[in-house]
């Protein structure tokens, strides 16, 4: 699905026009990115919790030139669904 497809989902869903969904759409992604960016935790209860995890230093190969880099450690973001959303997408 995309982003695209949800708003019309959600516009559909809630009875609204395509551009109030778009609007609440966009509020909840920037939403979560801010808290994201601050360091913070997202939890949503019943679907998941949103959360930045830090990545280690690591020895990787360019597979053009197959000499031994240094990937530098970095923050990626991390989704970890909860038991609510495990139960639906296996319909329990």
């Amino acid at each position: 699905m995309t982003k695209t497809e949800l708003i019309s989902v959600v516009a559909e869903k809630n009875e609204c026009s395509k551009k109030n969904a778009e609007v609440a759409v966009n509020a909840v992604i920037s939403a979560i990115t801010d808290a994201l960016v601050n360091g913070e935790k997202v939890s949503i209860v019943g679907f998941g919790t949103f959360e930045v995890r830090d990545r280690k230093e690591k020895k990787v190969i360019n597979p053009q030139t197959k000499q031994m880099m240094v990937a530098p450690a970095s923050k990626a973001p991390a989704f970890k669904a909860g038991q609510g959303l495990k139960n639906a997408v296996n319909n329990k």
